[in-house]
Formats: structure tokens, sequence, C-alpha cells
């Protein structure tokens, strides 16, 4: 990692036309892809080998500039059916990306546009040229920098007022950016999973409904809902608890989403404390996972490097198995401030953190990884029929088998 002025480098004579300048000063050169413009964020790695359209466009990385781990990044081009965001017109993940290759022509038999323009109308800053990995191990030693990422194709950068910029930034700490990644009304959601040489379905006859609270939901787990033969309502974050059970829904689920868990909840949380009183079923993912902690008496805490990837071992207590699962989160629950009657369910075997709870007695259970893998491993499905069947359950209905 350097602190040197991106000037022509004189081995290649090319000038850099993108920088990430850190808040302490680090820069960082390299060549621009995707948009021009600059943005203001947190840098977090990603060691997921696929599925980065699905990254970059996953809500939760809201507020930040992802750096892949693996090389080649873009080769297999984009399309419109791998995102994550409800509305992609508002443009609402990553705010930039960092890789090690440049961006090559895609060759795969579904995409439909070259990443590059796909960047580009997204709104991404990119740099490319940089030894990302060399990168990931700083931010493994020193923590996830707050920066600005620019892109001038003519490569004038003044990195004194860059360097200001990103000092200046607060954080992702007291953001709630929930609010701006939230449904703007309510919705049905009737998109089942993706099928090989098929695409997606429709949902047929529904056998429960399910009312999903959007901090920034992740269209993969509202299609597994519907998977499942569910009604699926998305509301928005702020909606009240007596309007969300005047719904007369058999289970609410609490989404994922980006931002301080602590400033969204400061109104999602008497919400959620309302919902898990009423004896429904409640299931809450990433973002859901950490306000069900602070609702039960927990609190959350930031974390250094984050877990952002698909490939992090976790244990189920419940059950004894450990499964592989996708992660993408920079703050966790501290698990020494959960409160009697509030069950560690998951932990993570990378080190030691929180990855899931429940509340005795009751029909309420978190986890703190992505079950819905979009990107990532599929072991954690069963998390969603392990859902259903507290629904079916207080329907009356007989249990199906989580596996």
């Amino acid at each position: 990692m350097t602190q040197e002025t991106p000037t022509t480098d004189p081995w290649t004579e090319i000038k850099p036309t993108a920088v990430a300048v850190f808040a302490d000063g680090t820069v960082i050169t390299g060549q621009g892809v995707g948009a021009t413009g600059r943005a203001q964020a947190e840098i977090c790695f990603n060691t997921a080998l696929t599925g980065y359209q699905e990254i970059l466009t996953d809500p939760s990385y809201m507020g930040q500039i992802v750096t892949f781990t693996f090389p080649h990044i873009g080769n297999i081009g984009a399309n419109d059916e791998d995102i994550e965001d409800l509305t992609p017109a508002s443009r609402i993940g990553a705010v930039g990306a960092i890789f090690k290759a440049d961006i090559t022509e895609p060759s795969n038999y579904r995409a439909a546009r070259h990443f590059d323009q796909w960047l580009k109308a997204r709104g991404i800053v990119g740099l490319s040229g940089v030894d990302t990995r060399a990168l990931t191990a700083w931010i493994r030693e020193n923590g996830m920098p707050n920066a600005v990422i620019a892109h001038d194709p003519d490569g004038n950068f003044d990195l004194d007022a860059l360097r200001a910029e990103a000092a200046a930034w607060s954080g992702l700490e007291t953001l709630d950016l929930a609010r701006d990644a939230t449904s703007g009304q309510s919705s049905n959601w009737t998109q089942t999973p993706w099928v090989w040489d098929e695409g997606y379905r429709e949902t047929g006859e529904a056998t429960a409904h399910i009312v999903a609270i959007d901090y920034g939901v992740k269209r993969n787990i509202l299609r597994l809902f519907s998977g499942l033969g569910c009604k699926v309502t998305v509301v928005p974050a702020t909606m009240s608890a007596d309007d969300i059970l005047a719904m007369k829904p058999d289970g609410v689920f609490l989404s994922n989403g980006p931002g301080d868990p602590a400033a969204t909840g400061a109104y999602a949380v008497p919400v959620i404390r309302a919902l898990t009183a009423s004896g429904l079923p409640v299931f809450g993912i990433c973002l859901g996972h950490q306000m069900l902690a602070l609702a039960l008496g927990g609190r959350t805490v930031k974390m250094h490097q984050g877990h952002h990837g698909a490939n992090h071992p976790v244990k189920d207590h419940t059950t004894g198995k450990v499964e592989i699962v996708s992660m993408n989160h920079g703050f966790a629950v501290d698990a020494d401030s959960l409160p009697e009657g509030v069950e560690e369910t998951h932990v993570s075997l990378f080190d030691g953190t929180n990855c899931g709870l429940r509340l005795t007695g009751k029909p309420v259970f978190s986890v703190q990884h992505h079950p819905e893998a979009s990107p990532g491993p599929q072991d954690s499905h069963y998390l969603f029929r392990r859902f259903m069947n507290l629904v079916r359950e207080r329907q009356g209905l007989e249990a199906v088998a989580e596996r």
C-alpha cells in the first residue's frame, strides 16, 4: 500500500485514470472502469468467486466500495436477471468496486451486455489494475477504511481535496441507510427461484401469507418464500406493527439491509418488539437479525474487517452441523449481551462471532448470514423451511423436513 501521487508509471507509461484515497492519506492508483466521477464510502473486501452482479446490487452494500479478491470480475458479462435490489432505477447497492484485472469481453450465453457498460449504467465507479489481495491484507490489519474512489479519464485528481473528503466522512456508524434502501410502498412478490434453462416462474396457490419488512431486501429471499408456496407482501421499513398485524400474516420476515442497526433500530426495534410479542412466527436475516437482537435486549458492535464472502463456515448448534454460507455484514451481535431467554443458535467458525439466535419458547429466530445464497452455497436453505414449519405449526399443519 502506497501514498504516492498518481503520476505516469515509469514502466508502462500509462497514466492512472482512477484512484482510491483513504482517510489516512493512503492512495491506490489504477485504471478507471465503469462510471466516471467519485464516491465516498467504506472499502470492504469480498472473497466470493462468482456472483459479482448479485454482490454489487445487494442493498446491504449501500455506502460501500467492494474489493474483489477473485482476479477475473466481469468476464461473464451482465444481464437483467442477476440483480438483487428491488428497484434497479434507484441503483441501491455498492457505489464503487476495485478489481485486480481489467474487464474483458463477456464470454457466457446469459450475457446481455458488457460488464463495463453495466457499471456505467448503475453509476458504479470502478478501479482496476490493483493488487486486491494486498489491499485485502491491509484491510485485515487496519480495518475497513473510509475512502473516496474517483475515476477521471484524463487522470486529473486533486489528492489533497480527496483526502479531506475521505477524512470528513463520518462512516457507517450511526447511519440509518434503510430509509433510503426500503420500498416506498407495499407490494406483492410472486416470482419463484430461477430454474435452469427456464428462468423464473410465478408462484401458484398460496398456503401461507408472509409479510416481509423491507430494510433493503434481496430478491432471492423473496423468491425462496414464494417457492415454498407463500403469498409475500413486501412493506416499507417504517410501517407500524399495528398496520402489519392488520394484514393478518401467518409470519413476519425481517430483511437484510445497509447501515448501522442501532440507527435503524430507533424506529424499527419497537415494531419488532410488538411483533415478537404477538405470537406470530418471526424470522430475521442480517440487519433483521441484528435488530431482533436489539429488540430482545442485546447490543450490536462495528466489526474490524466485517464478513463478506461465500465460503464462511458456520455451525448450527441446534443440529450440530456445519454449513458453508454467504456473508455480508460489517456489524455483529455481541453474543455476551444476549439476555436470559435468548439462545445463540449459530456461530462463525472463522472468528467465533454470533451468527444466529432464537427466543426460548417463542417461534422467533434469526441468522446473521445469507441463507438465500445469491451468490453462495445453498447449505442454509433449510432455514426457510424451518421458518415455514413454525408457520405450519401455528396453522395446525404437519411439519415438512428441513433438509
